[in-house]
This record gives structure tokens, sequence and C-alpha cells, in this order.
């Protein structure tokens, strides 16, 4: 298993559509005891919040965000942890909206600080 994700910053590693979760939206994991939960923002996001559990190297977890447009939305996503070769830690990303339609698949890497 792959190490844990507390206290770790990431970010997708390519912009979404339009108005959602993008290359400047920064996602602060936290993780005790099989439980993960996350606060991001950035990019079109005011404020979103995450919290599932994880199994080994998989995350399953519902997540709730609010848009600078005063829009909010939920859905669920499904993550393969991943550790690279520098020993970053990336998420394997498959998710799908359930406030509205659309699903898709997504990348978010953990940044080091001369990340930003």
């Amino acid at each position: 298993m792959a190490r844990s994700l507390d206290g770790l910053v990431l970010a997708p590693v390519a912009d979404q559509a339009p108005g959602q979760v993008g290359t400047r939206t920064r996602f602060t994991y936290r993780e005790r005891d099989g439980v993960v939960w996350a606060d991001y923002a950035g990019g079109d996001v005011v404020r979103g919040h995450l919290v599932g559990t994880r199994r080994g190297d998989r995350l399953d977890f519902r997540y709730v965000q609010l848009k600078h447009d005063g829009t909010t939305s939920s859905g669920h996503c499904a993550s393969t942890v991943v550790e690279l070769p520098d020993g970053r830690l990336r998420l394997d990303e498959t998710w799908e909206w359930e406030s509205q339609t659309g699903s898709g698949t997504s990348v978010v890497e953990q940044i080091t600080e001369q990340d930003g």
C-alpha cells in the first residue's frame, strides 16, 4: 500500500470542463484509520469538501462544492493511489456527478512547496 495521504496537497494535472476543478485547484488531504477527507478550493471552486474511505490503494468518496457563480454540485469518485518514481503520490480518478449529468476521469498529483 502506498503511504498515507495525510497532510498532502494534490492538484489536477489538467483542466476539466470549464467551471469545474482545474489546475489551480488545491486539495488538502487528511487520512486516519481508513477514513479520508479533504478540503479544496481554487480556480472556479470557492470551497469544496470530500469524505470517504480507503482500502489499500483504493479510495471511495463523495464530494460537494460551491462555485464562484453561486451554484453547488456533488458527486461520487473512486480513485487508485499510485506512488510515482520520484516518491510523490498520484490519484487516478473515475468520477460521476450526482447533482447533474456528467462523468469522466482525472489525475491529481502531489505538489511540493516549489510547485505552489
